[in-house]
């Protein structure tokens, strides 16, 4: 497909990243919707029937992760993209299971984006590093791991965890360790 026919639908809370990111797609010929949260996501993909999505996986309320589920249910299923800030193994594993064909890390500019959007294969770049995780980086993908499990809630997680929940909070807030 190329980018002309695409109607893209882009998830993402950053009200400055999604006009940037809308506007650069716009210049490139693609016709573009917005939505700011998961309820917003579903309402307009009814009406605009995507062919193709951005969904950043950290929404206010409702994960990334059921944006994508619920927009790969749909008939046509969209091709789908996931950003996010927030990288792990885990929410990358899980995004490709619930339909997601790619999976990038912020920063990510449109060019990025577009190629990532116009690949029809599942992103098998999803790389694994010969070189051991470091303690860091294995703490934070257990972390995302649980926290998936728990579909975001930060209080169940901690509980979970047995950790604190400030503690916890804090923790997420950092960027993610390098892997390796």
């Amino acid at each position: 497909m190329n980018a002309a026919a695409m109607k893209l639908l882009i998830v993402e809370d950053d009200a400055d990243f999604a006009a940037t990111l809308s506007r650069a797609m716009k210049k490139r010929g693609i016709e573009v919707a917005l939505a700011r949260n998961a309820g917003e996501a579903r309402t307009v993909a009814e009406a605009f029937a995507p062919t193709h999505a951005v969904v950043d996986l950290k929404l206010p309320g409702e994960s990334g992760l059921k944006v994508v589920e619920q927009l790969a249910a749909r008939s046509p299923a969209p091709a789908i993209v996931v950003l996010t800030g927030y990288a792990s193994i885990a929410t990358a594993v899980e995004a490709v299971r619930l339909g997601a064909q790619q999976y990038l890390a912020k920063p990510a500019n449109a060019d990025e984006i577009l190629a990532a959007l116009l690949r029809n294969e599942p992103d098998a770049a999803l790389e694994v590093s010969p070189e051991p995780l470091t303690v860091a980086r294995m703490e934070w993908e257990h972390i995302q791991k649980v926290l998936n499990e728990h579909d975001g809630n930060i209080s169940a997680t901690a509980r979970a965890l047995k950790m604190h929940r400030r503690t916890l909070q804090r923790k997420l807030d950092k960027h993610p360790p390098k892997a390796g």
